[in-house]
């Protein structure tokens, strides 16, 4: 006991010392297991939600790019395709097809312009207030309501996808009518709205101001060099929203595509197999699945890379330790002197040794529970940026 309390306190004494021989022997410990943690995680997170939705459809280009935005709301996106396209695939009566518009977002979350399926196709449920109704409104991931501590009945501000994408986009300010319970996947993380609200913030749609002065003789129209566009959707300004051009034609970033049977599902790939169509058909669990066994296969390469660095950090913090000692040397042959038995010295180093050891694994513990406890959402915000 007297070891112990002696030890406590030289290590007190030296605290500074003290805390970065446990800090660091705290990240060999845990780094490994948290990367383990984190690795399988993502391995989940990815293969669940992309065996979960049967096919993608987008333009042609990078299967990667198109499957991470469509099912992930990643922030690279590939170029859009049209409305037609949902369109054409409703035709064929092979199934469902969910459009999805991703180029916006508000205060660092994705808005997701959408249809109503969306909700039936991912199960989403409400835990606050309703779904979509009308232009201008939103549902808020939990996540997105937690961090922003907003709600049913307050408002978001909408931004374009980055600084330079401002021609026709106008802020857009979205009223919030639900909340979605927390799923454990990118949905928490995201803003949902209906495809047109969408539009209205691309500036396909827009409502304007009335061109009459409230002070102007009757039967006098006095109207600025532009109208006034709106920037918020209301009642008493909804019905003077309208869209200009052919519906045809306004951008979808993905669209999902749930088929009425496996029959139905070749069908529809087989439609899109020319290379030359600008369309292409995707089966996420395909392209999901080479990104995981890519990303295994360095993995065991960063395995043993960590190996080798931990057991090197380890060997530096033993010869740090080893050499505290030496240093202490006239201190140790002061306290035997005073009549203290080596046995006594070496409890004392060894109680030094055990509690520096001790609070490490007590914080490696504490770091793994969390990554443990919160490892989903990581994994969301990961696959998100």
């Amino acid at each position: 006991m007297n070891a112990l309390i002696l030890a406590l306190a030289y290590l007190r004494f030296n605290w500074i010392r003290s805390l970065v021989l446990v800090a660091v022997a705290a990240l060999i410990l845990a780094v490994p297991i948290v990367s383990q943690v984190l690795l399988s995680g993502s391995r989940a997170a990815l293969t669940d939600r992309a065996e979960a939705t049967p096919l993608v459809l987008g333009s042609r280009g990078s299967q990667l790019d198109l499957v991470m935005n469509a099912l992930y709301f990643s922030a690279d996106r590939a170029e859009p395709v049209t409305m037609a396209v949902a369109d054409a695939v409703w035709d064929t009566g092979l199934g469902i097809p969910i459009p999805m518009n991703t180029a916006f977002e508000t205060n660092d979350a994705r808005i997701i312009g959408t249809s109503i399926d969306y909700f039936d196709f991912r199960n989403l449920k409400l835990a606050e207030g309703r779904g979509l109704a009308v232009l201008g409104e939103a549902v808020l991931g939990a996540d997105v309501a937690a961090r922003l501590s907003l709600g049913a009945g307050d408002t978001v501000v909408s931004s374009p996808q980055n600084l330079f994408d401002l021609d026709g986009v106008y802020p857009l300010e979205l009223n919030i009518v639900g909340v979605l319970a927390p799923t454990g996947t990118p949905d928490d993380e995201a803003v949902f709205t209906d495809i047109k609200t969408s539009w209205v913030i691309s500036g396909i749609g827009h409502g304007h101001d009335s061109v009459l002065d409230a002070q102007a003789d009757e039967g006098d129209i006095v109207a600025a060099a532009s109208t006034l566009q709106f920037n918020r959707i209301t009642p008493d300004n909804i019905d003077s929203f309208h869209f200009h051009g052919d519906p045809a034609t306004y951008p979808v970033s993905a669209i999902l595509f749930v088929p009425n049977d496996a029959r139905a599902s070749t069908i529809l790939r087989g439609r899109y197999l020319d290379p030359e169509n600008p369309v292409q058909v995707i089966v996420p669990r395909d392209v999901i699945g080479d990104l995981v066994d890519r990303i295994f296969r360095i993995k065991t390469l960063l395995d043993a890379v960590s190996l080798i660095i931990g057991t090197a950090a380890l060997a530096a913090i033993a010869l740090a330790i080893f050499l505290s000692y030496r240093l202490r040397a006239r201190e140790m042959q002061t306290a035997f002197k005073l009549g203290a038995r080596r046995g006594t010295i070496t409890r004392l180093l060894a109680a030094e040794t055990i509690i520096l050891l001790s609070s490490a694994l007590f914080i490696s513990f504490l770091l793994i529970l969390a990554v443990q406890t919160r490892g989903d959402k990581i994994v969301a915000w990961l696959l998100a940026t």
